[in-house]
C-alpha cells in the first residue's frame, strides 16, 4: 500500500470520530461537560487504531472542543468543552505567521468589527457590562503601569466594549482576533520608546472611547475606535521597522 493511500485511510478513520462528536453536539447526545469514553473503548466503537483516536483527540483539543486531563478517576480523560475563540486564535496566528492572512487585513477586520459593535452597543442598556469596562479603564490608570500588564488590560477593555453589543459571535471573533495579534502588539509596545508618552496617549484614547460609548454617541465612538486601532497599528509597524 502506498504512503498516500495509508494516509488517506488514516484520515478517514479519525474523521469518523470527529464527525460523530459534531453530530452528537448538534443533536444533544453530547453536552458541554460530558466525558468521552477512554481510548480503548473509542477505538473499538469506531473500528480504528488507538493512534487514530489520539489524533482525533488532538484535533478536537486544538479546535477548543475537548480538554484532556491526565491521571485516573472520574474527572480524568477527555471532557467536551466549548472554547471557540481558542481554536480560532490558534488558527489565525498560524496563518498570519505564514503571511497567508496579511496583518493589515486582520487589523481592518478588527476595525470593522469593533466600530460596528460600538454602534450596536450604544443601543443597548448593559450597566454591568459598562461597569466592567469602566473598572478596566481605571485599572489602566494605575501609576507605574508596566507595558505587559497594560497590554493585558487593554485587550480585556476592548473585549468588554465589544461585548456590550450583546452578540456572542462578535465576542468570539473579537477574542480570536485579539488573541491572534496579541504577541505582535505586545512585542511592538515593548519596542516602542518613551513608554510614558505612549502610555499617556493610549489612556487618553481609551477614556475618550469609553466616554463616547457611555454617552451613546455611536458616530463618535466608532470614529475614535478607528483612529485608536489605526494609531496602534502604525506604532507597531514603526517598532517592527
Amino acid at each position: 500500500m502506498t504512503g498516500a493511500a495509508t494516509k488517506s485511510i488514516a484520515k478517514r478513520t479519525y474523521d469518523a470520530l470527529l464527525q460523530d462528536v459534531e453530530a452528537g453536539l448538534r443533536s444533544g447526545r453530547f453536552k458541554i461537560g460530558d466525558q468521552l469514553p477512554g481510548e480503548r473503548i473509542l477505538a473499538e466503537t469506531y473500528g480504528m487504531s488507538r493512534a487514530s483516536v489520539r489524533e482525533a483527540m488532538r484535533i478536537l483539543d486544538a479546535l477548543g472542543v475537548l480538554r484532556s486531563s491526565g491521571g485516573a478517576g472520574p474527572k480524568s480523560g477527555a471532557v467536551i468543552v466549548s472554547e471557540p475563540s481558542a481554536g480560532l486564535s490558534s488558527t489565525l496566528r498560524m496563518h498570519i505567521a505564514s503571511r497567508r492572512l496579511p496583518l493589515h487585513d486582520i487589523i481592518e477586520a478588527r476595525i470593522m468589527l469593533e466600530t460596528g459593535a460600538a454602534r450596536v452597543a450604544v443601543q443597548h442598556d448593559d450597566p454591568a457590562g459598562l461597569q466592567k469596562a469602566r473598572e478596566l479603564l481605571l485599572r489602566m490608570d494605575a501609576p507605574d503601569m508596566d507595558r505587559e500588564t497594560f497590554h493585558a488590560l487593554d485587550a480585556q477593555f476592548h473585549l468588554a466594549l465589544s461585548a456590550l453589543a450583546g452578540n456572542t459571535v462578535v465576542e468570539t471573533i473579537m477574542e480570536s482576533l485579539s488573541g491572534s495579534i496579541r504577541d505582535y502588539i505586545k512585542d511592538a509596545l515593548v519596542s516602542v520608546g518613551q513608554w510614558p508618552v505612549v502610555l499617556a496617549e493610549l489612556r487618553a484614547h481609551h477614556h475618550a472611547i469609553f466616554d463616547a460609548v457611555e454617552a451613546k454617541d455611536a458616530d463618535l465612538a466608532a470614529d475614535l475606535l478607528r483612529k485608536h486601532i489605526t494609531w496602534l497599528y502604525e506604532q507597531a509597524t514603526s517598532a517592527h521597522g
